[in-house]
């Protein structure tokens, strides 16, 4: 009798254990760190990457291309091509490709469940989504237009607004867009339409409208740092790289927000 009592006194904490709960979630860090490199695996691919060195090298050649004219106002000339070709179409494209597909892949490749298998809070996903498109763009967009920029002799200031913008440019648009591929299955379109549309022609219409475009951020920081005049570009420096940043974090939020509504099959 005592070895039974025994053999069930050792038992018996075994039989306490906590039966984990449906729908409780994991908050280690490990769970960031293997769907942030789980995501980073699947956006580095050999298309999109020749695609950004592509628009990376382009940027490059019309830095020298302008360096090499020798104008009268080299910091002018700086600021204008990077505001029309880096902060107008690098910056968001990169970032709208690989930012709409983290999410948006998965969807579409039915495997987002897999990630539903796991005990994993859904804040931690579009974290790591998030994570995982800012650590491709920023390089990717930020050295080739700061290489761009120093090629055109427009100084250190150009240099460095150029780094400033390119970077809290990444931040926002990569918020934005992750949130985008969730909510639409062409995400690549909707993003195209904001980029195109809305920065393009709808923010110029009224002041209203371009507070809402991130161009017009990305813009005041360089006019800030330059202290050349470009259109919708009237922001202070604080709210040109303040703001930004907070929408990219709202974005990210509310993406976490949605997977958890979201059914996934």
């Amino acid at each position: 009798m005592t070895a039974v009592l025994g053999s069930r006194a050792r038992v018996r904490p075994w039989s306490r254990r906590p039966v984990p709960r449906r729908g409780r979630t994991s908050r280690t860090p490990g769970a960031f760190a293997a769907i942030y490199r789980l995501m980073l695996r699947n956006q580095a691919s050999i298309g999109r990457v020749f695609a950004v060195m592509a628009l990376g090298v382009g940027a490059i050649l019309l830095g020298a291309a302008v360096g090499l004219q020798h104008t009268v106002d080299p910091v002018h000339d700086g600021a204008e091509l990077i505001n029309r070709y880096g902060l107008t179409i690098l910056v968001p494209v990169v970032t709208l490709v690989f930012s709409s597909s983290t999410l948006g892949d998965l969807i579409d490749d039915r495997t987002l469940v897999y990630l539903w298998l796991r005990p994993v809070n859904r804040l931690t996903v579009a974290a790591a989504a998030a994570g995982a498109a800012m650590t491709i763009c920023l390089p990717a967009v930020t050295v080739p237009l700061v290489i761009c920029a120093a090629l055109t002799g427009g100084g250190i200031a150009l240099v460095g607004g150029t780094a400033v913008a390119a970077a809290v440019g990444v931040v926002g648009y990569c918020g934005m867009f992750v949130a985008l591929g969730l909510r639409f299955k062409r995400a690549l379109v909707w993003g195209l339409a904001y980029i195109l549309l809305w920065e393009g022609y709808v923010a110029k219409a009224s002041k209203t409208a371009s507070r809402l475009s991130l161009r017009a951020y990305t813009r005041s920081v360089v006019s800030q740092y330059t202290g050349v005049r470009l259109d919708q570009a009237g922001l202070t420096i604080v709210a040109a790289v303040l703001v930004p940043v907070v929408v990219g974090i709202v974005f990210v939020l509310l993406t976490g927000r949605r997977l958890k509504k979201t059914a996934v099959d």
